[in-house]
């Protein structure tokens, strides 16, 4: 069985408030982080489809977490 895995690493302005508004999306397969000022996302699976898929839908969310939490203030 393959284990397929990465990373993705975003910079933002209230790196907290966009890590808080993605961990509700988390599944077995996804895990946030945010430190200094980023956000880190580890995804891992075992299928390219199912892995390809929920870089689609973080990517998406994260979009929208951006958005919102750019009208916060630390």
């Amino acid at each position: 069985m393959m284990q397929i895995s990465g990373r993705i690493t975003t910079n933002h302005k209230n790196a907290a408030c966009v890590a808080a508004a993605l961990k509700p999306d988390n599944l077995n397969s996804l895990t946030t982080t945010a430190a200094d000022g980023r956000v880190t996302t580890t995804i891992a699976g075992i299928q390219v489809r199912t892995v390809i898929a929920s870089v689609d839908d973080y990517l998406m969310n994260l979009a929208i977490a951006e958005d919102a939490c750019s009208v916060i203030t630390e």
